[in-house]
């Protein structure tokens, strides 16, 4: 349960890098930004909807 935990981390730091680079007029980054947050987030959206939220122990 840990990989939904990684991905969830991975997704928010690919929307500050999206909004950074669009900030800063990078577009060459920012569509490397979005294609992270598109796959990353699906594998986090995915992964929550299948196997659930990760449980405390």
């Amino acid at each position: 349960m840990g990989t939904v935990v990684i991905f969830g981390l991975v997704t928010i730091l690919a929307i500050f890098g999206l909004l950074r680079s669009l900030k800063d007029k990078n577009f060459f980054g920012a569509f490397f930004a979005f294609g992270t947050l598109a796959v990353f987030g699906w594998f986090t959206v995915m992964t929550v909807l299948h196997h659930g939220f990760p449980t405390g122990h």
